[in-house]
């Protein structure tokens, strides 16, 4: 079990971690071993709840396809067990965006200060501009 959240948790079974051939240069070594890992998570057959579900679903995120099976590919290290690791900080951290709650925005408007601040600047504004033309004789 992998920890997302104080009261939710990952099962392991939910995802599977295929090794595959990184791309690169690697020399020789790079076609004898399998060191990337090829993280598949399928969303809908996921232990996790219903909501958490819908806005993975709903995140529009190149790594999940229109199946709703998020794949994560994890090169960056040299052995398979750090690549493996990586994938699997990379899906919790794709979940943990998704539970955190997005307050709604309630849109404000400027109040009486602030507009009479803003007309007074504009009205220098124009005063200092009006200062800079051309003097008649």
């Amino acid at each position: 079990m992998i920890e997302l959240d104080k009261n939710l948790q990952l099962d392991e079974a939910d995802f599977e971690c295929l090794p595959i051939r990184a791309q690169g240069a690697g020399g020789q070594n790079v076609n004898k071993v399998s060191s990337a890992i090829h993280l598949r998570f399928d969303i809908n057959r996921s232990s996790l709840p219903d909501i958490c579900r819908e806005r993975l679903l709903a995140l529009n995120d190149k790594r999940i396809t229109k199946d709703g099976v998020v794949v994560i590919k994890a090169q960056q290290y040299r052995t398979q067990e750090q690549n493996r690791e990586d994938a699997i900080r990379r899906l919790v951290e794709l979940i943990n965006s998704v539970l955190v709650e997005v307050k709604p925005r309630r849109p404000t408007k400027p109040g009486r200060a602030a507009k009479k601040r803003r007309l007074d600047a504009k009205t220098r504004h124009g005063q200092r501009k009006q200062l800079r033309g051309r003097i008649d004789l």
